[in-house]
């Protein structure tokens, strides 16, 4: 079952790049007593997520932030290290968090999970959530991973 509006996100923990290697970091860190933003792509490098969906939360970071937004973090179903790497080509650190799901575990425990055979496997859908102290406020998802209109910035923008 997919999340949805008013519902508590549900307890996990990613890897997120560090200084010295992977850290672990837990959803209650990054969302609780937040009003944050967590947008999933279904992988780093691909099209759509490196050059039309994710530029517009680092392009439009400064909005976000002015209408109250916290937290922006970005959550993949990829390898740590493909996730800083991905973070280090996208310009975007400081301005979003790069969290690494490795296995898919948390995207499935959000419903938001698809398998996409021959490129990947599980995968996460596109999607776009306003959290606000661990709870979905606005919850956006595309109907195919090459498009991103639905659940860009400026869309999450006019919703705020």
């Amino acid at each position: 079952m997919t999340i949805a509006k008013g519902q508590r996100l549900p307890f996990g923990s990613f890897m997120t790049p560090g200084a010295d290697g992977p850290e672990k970091i837990a959803t209650d860190a990054l969302f609780q007593g937040k009003t944050a933003v967590l947008i999933g792509v279904p992988g780093a490098f691909t099209p759509t997520c490196s050059l039309n969906h994710l530029p517009t939360f680092i392009d439009k970071n400064d909005a976000l932030r002015s209408k109250g937004v916290e937290e922006i973090a970005v959550i993949s179903v990829n390898d740590p290290f493909v996730v800083k790497a991905w973070r280090d080509s996208t310009g975007g650190e400081g301005k979003v968090t790069y969290l690494a799901d490795p296995k898919g575990e948390y995207i499935q425990s959000l419903g938001l999970d698809m398998d996409i055979p021959g490129l990947g496997g599980l995968r996460s859908k596109r999607f776009c959530m306003l959290v606000k102290d661990n709870v979905v406020q606005e919850l956006m998802v595309e109907d195919s991973p090459g498009e991103s209109g639905k659940t860009d910035a400026d869309a999450l923008l006019a919703k705020l």
